[in-house]
């Protein structure tokens, strides 16, 4: 995909802050918020962007999962 052709949305649009944060924390549990120069990620290997992703969803299973156990 080129320049300007994102498709993904969120489903809650005012989430939108809070998810950079989450994206964010989890870039610098994987080590690589120091390659992120203003919030740019394309000097990012895939590979890493894809560790980052992997590891939000890692973390909102766990949060799920906790809610649907009660706790």
């Amino acid at each position: 995909m080129g320049t300007g052709q994102k498709r993904n949305q969120l489903v809650v649009p005012q989430a939108q802050n809070a998810m950079w944060q989450f994206k964010n924390e989890m870039a610098s549990e994987v080590g690589i918020t120091g390659q992120i120069q203003g919030g740019y990620w394309g000097n990012i290997a895939s590979r890493d962007c894809g560790a980052v992703g992997g590891h939000m969803v890692k973390r909102m299973i766990e949060a799920y999962e906790q809610s649907l156990a009660g706790k």
